[in-house]
């Protein structure tokens, strides 16, 4: 899993591969390239690189979330090994905004709000999601956010867990996908009966009604 986002401001970046840990964490900065670890495992959790612009084209670093290609993770890793550090990012190209199927939803053990869905998105088994939206419903067809989302806010999914319970992503809200002309309503986003279990969400091929 690699995420990346670009900070034009402070020229920054950040390439993030686990969840932060601020309380036991160690950052190793080498000229322009600081690598950051997990105090107790050493297992990598980002790199930061500064001054990005000498390695990837300008027309690479979007400001905020950045799809990296294969040749541009490359080209960081070079960098990494330039700077002296063994670690490797891996590219990661593959959607995290995905078509989902809702095909049960059943009551939280410990929440009068909460429900557990089991949904399709076109992997190999349904996932497990916690959601707390009111029109969460069997058969509905919803947006996933999958772990490594990142989201409009500057959030990233992780798999985590609600009230006790595991959670393999994040069924979206209009809002929350950041959509034009959103509701005030809460609940998350349903899409249309014939959209692709799978698929990345394109909304521009979709017609969305709220």
């Amino acid at each position: 899993m690699l995420i990346t986002a670009y900070s034009k401001d402070l020229a920054v970046l950040f390439a993030v591969v686990a969840p932060d840990a601020p309380e036991d964490e160690n950052t190793e900065r080498k000229g322009d390239v600081a690598v950051i670890r997990d105090a107790k495992s050493q297992k990598l959790i980002g790199v930061n690189f500064f001054g990005p612009e000498k390695i990837l084209p300008a027309a690479v670093l979007t400001v905020g979330h950045v799809t990296l290609s294969a040749e541009s993770v490359a080209k960081l890793n070079a960098a990494l090994t330039e700077a002296g550090f063994t670690e490797q990012l891996v590219a990661d190209t593959s959607p995290k905004f995905v078509i989902g199927h809702i095909d049960t939803l059943k009551d939280h053990p410990d929440s009068n709000h909460l429900h557990v869905a089991s949904v399709d998105v076109g992997q190999d088994k349904p996932l497990q999601i916690v959601v707390g939206a009111p029109n969460a419903a069997a058969g509905e067809k919803v947006v996933v956010a999958l772990p490594g989302a990142f989201m409009p806010s500057g959030k990233i999914i992780w798999p985590g867990k609600l009230r006790g319970v595991p959670s393999f992503g994040m069924m979206c809200s209009p809002r929350e996908l950041a959509l034009p002309n959103t509701p005030e309503k809460r609940g998350i986003l349903l899409l249309p009966a014939d959209a692709p279990v799978g698929a990345a969400f394109k909304p521009t091929e979709l017609d969305l009604k709220y």
